[in-house]
């Protein structure tokens, strides 16, 4: 086939090469999935990842010291706190967002415990009392608290939203193009959202890092941007096999395609990144993880519109070919 018929160059072969993009996406996906099997086995809420105060409802302290805090400290300070009358507290050392270099602030340490609505006066001077034993010039500078059944509410509010969200998607995908596009661009979001989800299941184990309500936010937001990759490769593949289906492969329809925007994917995410990156490394505390959620989204996103949802369309084809020939 002479590719000057769809005025643009062969960079690469993505359908020959089909079994490396699957067997890349493999090896990228597994670790993540099994620490999340293992969260869920180990974990006293049974879910792949640590879940935050918005979804199982606690209290969560934070203050401000003018020292750095070694993790040979966090070990006493949960101690100390424990000794007190605090249950299971949860310790988190946390570095400023501050860029003022006179800032006295080093580190914040923030205490989370459950919720007790009656006691959570007590427990807060309990916690403030025996950091400022070890810590005299800590301040408290944010103090949430979330209800248990508050927390449980949200979290199905949250799941419900995925949900939601997915399901628009396979509609509008299906009315816009075919159905089988539709199943592989829920495939490819599929694979996106484990990838992000794994990370972050492997970063609770090792970290300590917990999920919120802006992780479902960031989420939703990968959703809309993978899907927007996806949507603009199989969009020029459905444009190609109108004018072209006759004088080519389809093969060779979906590897055109590919080339054709392949330009356009890797700017308008190289762009993004840029943008996530000055976002993550000079932005807020409290955004860090969202800019983590949207910067790993993005690149798997990325990924999967350009190798792991095209090499898919093109076995679905592969197979259906040979039904019909059958």
């Amino acid at each position: 086939m002479s590719y000057s018929v769809f005025d643009t160059k062969r960079f690469i072969d993505v359908i020959k090469f089909r079994w490396l993009w699957l067997g890349i996406s493999f090896i990228f996906l597994l670790p993540g999935i099994i620490a999340m099997i293992w969260s869920c086995i180990t974990y006293s809420t049974h879910t792949p990842l640590v879940v935050g105060i918005d979804f199982t409802g606690g209290s969560i302290m934070q203050y401000s010291v003018n020292k750095d805090v070694s993790t040979a400290e966090v070990g006493k300070i949960r101690m100390d706190l424990t000794n007190n009358g605090i249950e299971n507290p949860v310790i988190q050392i946390l570095k400023p967002s501050s860029t003022d270099s006179e800032s006295s602030i080093k580190n914040i340490i923030s205490v989370k415990t459950k919720f007790e609505e009656e006691k959570q006066n007590e427990i807060l001077d309990k916690v403030t009392e025996t950091l400022r034993a070890d810590y005299p010039e800590a301040e408290l500078v944010q103090v949430n608290s979330v209800g248990p059944l508050l927390g449980k509410q949200l979290f199905v509010n949250s799941m419900i939203a995925v949900a939601l969200a997915l399901l628009a998607i396979v509609i509008y995908l299906t009315l816009r193009f075919h159905f089988e596009f539709a199943v592989v661009a829920c495939l490819a979001l599929a694979h996106d959202i484990l990838f992000v989800i794994g990370v972050f299941s492997i970063l609770g184990i090792y970290c300590g890092v917990t999920i919120d309500s802006l992780f479902i936010t960031a989420i939703l937001t990968v959703l809309g941007y993978s899907v927007n990759n996806t949507i603009v490769v199989f969009d020029r593949v459905r444009e190609n096999l109108k004018f072209y289906s006759k004088k080519a492969t389809y093969d060779e329809i979906v590897n055109a395609s590919v080339n054709q925007t392949l330009a356009r994917s890797i700017n308008t995410s190289l762009t993004t990144l840029l943008t996530l990156g000055a976002l993550y490394f000079l932005g807020g505390v409290t955004t860090k993880d969202f800019v983590l959620v949207m910067i790993l989204g993005v690149i798997a996103g990325t990924y999967s519109s350009i190798f792991f949802a095209n090499t898919l369309i093109a076995l679905w084809n592969e197979i259906q070919t040979k039904k019909r020939t059958a």
